[in-house]
């Protein structure tokens, strides 16, 4: 027993061999490649703050495209689907970035050419006359091939009813969508109510779009962190009083305003509007000399302006 005991002592110590390739990272128990042009797409919308339905669904795509891959090699059918989407919600919740970082994502992996993203409106769709809007319908649709078409506020194309020209860019629209239904990807975005009422319009179009996600608003948190996020990037700071100041200036508009509050952009026109009340500031502070760098990087209570409307 003792001599068996002492030599698995040494098997045990024995070092085992190390891997030629260090192991993929589990993030959240989802294996991420650790470098490469899909690692760089996630760590893009990591930095994004919150979104966290957003984040899971763009790793089921890139573990669809990964392991459709791998049946490719093996010899087996690879599964084709269609990833048209429309993203519901209010503004300023990241819809466009995102549509940006899936573009990204669909051409490192292979789906899509190029991954460029072709941002239009209703007025870039609809024309004045008949037969116009379809030519500049499908003027865009040849520019977004190898890539994405991204419509904002598309629920506007069916606003003036039936003999409205929007309905036209949407035939149009649909028609191009099965006739090229793997060269570009549609990706239609607006506010909830409004998006589910365009989409009751034509009894087609749901089906058409298999993904459909919803951009929450951002918590009063969230909003302070991405705010704290966009000052540091441009070399800023913000002071704790500041930091006090924001919190109220958000929930002032976010609680006056719940239908139309702009979320993020409304904390990038704030801070941005700090910036330049801050500049303001120093030059009056500082007429003979010039401002140390702690002054230079910091936004002060003071500099905090919010909109007429805003009672603070």
């Amino acid at each position: 027993m003792g001599k068996a005991s002492r030599q698995i002592n040494v098997v045990l110590r024995t070092p085992e061999p190390q891997p030629l390739t260090e192991p993929e990272p589990q993030t959240g128990g989802k294996a991420v490649p650790a470098q490469g042009p899909f690692a760089d797409v996630m760590k893009e919308l990591e930095q994004m703050v919150g979104l966290d339905n957003v984040k899971e669904l763009v790793y089921e795509i890139y573990a669809l495209l990964q392991i459709g891959q791998y049946r490719a090699d093996a010899g087996l059918a690879s599964t084709q689907q269609v990833y048209h989407m429309v993203f519901k919600g209010n503004p300023g919740t990241g819809k466009t970035t995102v549509a940006r970082i899936v573009a990204k994502l669909f051409q490192t992996m292979g789906l899509l050419q190029k991954g460029h993203l072709i941002e239009v409106e209703r007025a870039d769709l609809v024309g004045e006359y008949i037969g116009h809007t379809a030519l500049k319908t499908r003027e865009l649709i040849k520019k977004a091939m190898g890539g994405i078409l991204f419509i904002d506020e598309a629920y506007s194309l069916a606003r003036g009813g039936e003999k409205d020209f929007g309905k036209e860019a949407i035939d149009t629209l649909v028609k191009a969508m099965e006739d090229y239904k793997n060269q570009f990807v549609l990706i239609l975005a607006g506010y909830s109510e409004e998006m589910d009422f365009f989409l009751a319009t034509n009894p087609g179009l749901p089906s058409r779009f298999p993904i459909m996600i919803e951009f929450p608003d951002y918590a009063v948190d969230q909003l302070v962190q991405i705010a704290e996020c966009m000052v540091k990037e441009r070399d800023y700071t913000l002071l704790p009083d500041s930091v006090m100041k924001l919190r109220q200036m958000v929930s002032a508009e976010k609680n006056r305003y719940p239908s139309t509050f702009s979320n993020a952009r409304f904390v990038r026109n704030l801070m941005e509007r700090s910036v330049r009340q801050q500049a303001v500031r120093l030059l009056g502070q500082y007429t003979s000399s010039s401002p140390g760098r702690h002054e230079l990087m910091a936004i002060r209570p003071e500099d905090m302006r919010a909109d007429k409307r805003v009672g603070i």
